[in-house]
């Protein structure tokens, strides 16, 4: 926590759950104090804020040199309550990374559409506004597959995400727009990876296997994390060309994805409140720590 007696260190804020979320209420202060831990090697100490505190007026943050969103966890169940928010910021000028237009677009899943059409390979994806049993029972003949995923266009942490086998009825459907894919058994027999990169530097990469008998790769479920000293290079290659096709100044950004039979596809670009997986980097979040102060260095 800041101690105003110590002059050396940089105060920044940083946006944490809702006080009234469940969910995360034992799991996002281990998270900070690693963010914590590694800012800290930079003359930076992280205050903790609910990103709900902030919704209506942006007052709070203004005084900050610096805001993180990395926590904003549970944001995908008061959807409309984050794009007012991030509206609001974006608008005050508040001084967040990743900027306010970024935490808004990153949100909705459907921007892979737009990464696709710029050339980044995406699993095969149906996209629409409402998952029914119809369009599932379809899209297996479709997808030519005997198991399928669906999982809200706004979602985090395999919310509201089923896996389902033909003749499977779709008992937990999203709540909105959907987006319906075949299951990749890449993800089971080999993981996702994560690559990590702080102020455009790639900094550590991370292999996630789901337990055994499940097909989530988080934590939360058992998902294993180890850290890749060498990722390779066809990995690294499709990350910064989906870091290239946007546009926005970067902070941070974790770009997962899966080594399919027809090469590797983005799963996600995860530009809001990914867990870095500080853990497993070599340097315990250094490098972070260093991207945060030069940001906060050059005020931009």
């Amino acid at each position: 926590m800041f101690n105003p007696g110590n002059p050396t260190l940089t105060p920044i804020a940083v946006l944490t759950p809702a006080a009234d979320d469940p969910a995360y209420k034992s799991h996002w202060p281990v998270v900070l104090d690693r963010l914590s831990s590694a800012l800290a090697l930079a003359d930076v100490t992280a205050v903790p804020t609910a990103w709900t505190d902030h919704i209506h007026d942006a007052s709070g943050l203004m005084d900050y040199p610096l805001v993180l969103g990395v926590l904003t966890w549970g944001y995908y169940e008061r959807p409309a309550d984050w794009r007012a928010a991030t509206r609001l910021w974006g608008e005050a000028g508040v001084r967040i990374a990743n900027p306010a237009s970024v935490l808004g677009w990153n949100s909705d899943k459907s921007y892979l559409r737009r990464l696709e059409a710029a050339g980044v390979p995406i699993p095969p994806t149906q996209w629409t506004d409402q998952a029914t049993q119809d369009l599932v029972e379809a899209a297996f003949d479709r997808f030519g597959t005997d198991t399928l995923i669906v999982k809200p266009t706004v979602s985090g942490g395999a919310w509201k995400t089923s896996r389902l086998s033909r003749g499977q009825t779709l008992t937990d459907a999203p709540p909105g727009a959907a987006m319906i894919q075949p299951f990749l058994p890449e993800l089971v027999a080999a993981g996702e990876l994560s690559l990590l990169f702080f102020g455009g530097r790639l900094s550590h990469a991370v292999n996630k296997r789901a337990r055994a008998g499940d097909f989530r790769i988080q934590s939360q479920y058992g998902g294993q994390y180890v850290h890749l000293p060498e990722p390779p290079a066809a990995a690294v290659a499709l990350a910064e060309r989906v870091l290239t096709a946007i546009e926005e100044p970067l902070l941070y950004g974790r770009i997962d994805m899966v080594e399919t039979a027809a090469g590797w596809v983005l799963m996600e670009a995860e530009l809001i409140e990914p867990d870095f997986y500080l853990g497993e980097a070599p340097d315990r979040g250094r490098m972070f720590a260093e991207a945060v102060r030069a940001r906060l260095d050059t005020g931009t």
